[in-house]
């Protein structure tokens, strides 16, 4: 799960604030908003390490390398758009998982 992690990361525009329009904002040298209080690849860890856990613990985490490029897109997708608030990214990841467990075992059935 790291190396995904990893790459993931490597690909986030670190000190901009990306905004659905893919241009974002400088706020290198500018205050950063209260809930930006933690650099981007630690919250997108501890989000994905939320998840994770809940998962584990639910008995609902199945294909652990499939678990994990689940969670890291979900993950990946909102903090693109603008999104830093670590529970509703653990969240989001959490039933992004849940859909693709169910509309996968839909598929398998058909």
């Amino acid at each position: 799960m790291a190396h995904l992690l990893r790459k993931a990361l490597n690909t986030l525009m670190l000190g901009k604030e990306v905004g659905l329009t893919g241009a974002g904002t400088d706020i290198r040298g500018g205050r950063l908003p209260l809930m930006m209080n933690e650099p981007l690849p630690i919250l997108v860890e501890n989000s994905i390490q939320i998840a994770w856990d809940y998962l584990e613990r639910s008995g609902e985490l199945g294909d652990p390398e499939v678990a994990s490029r689940v969670l890291l897109d979900a993950i990946e997708m909102m903090v693109l758009r603008g999104e830093r608030r670590k529970l509703l990214l653990s969240n989001k990841a959490i039933d992004a998982y849940k859909r693709f467990k169910a509309e996968h075992r839909l598929s398998l059935v058909s």
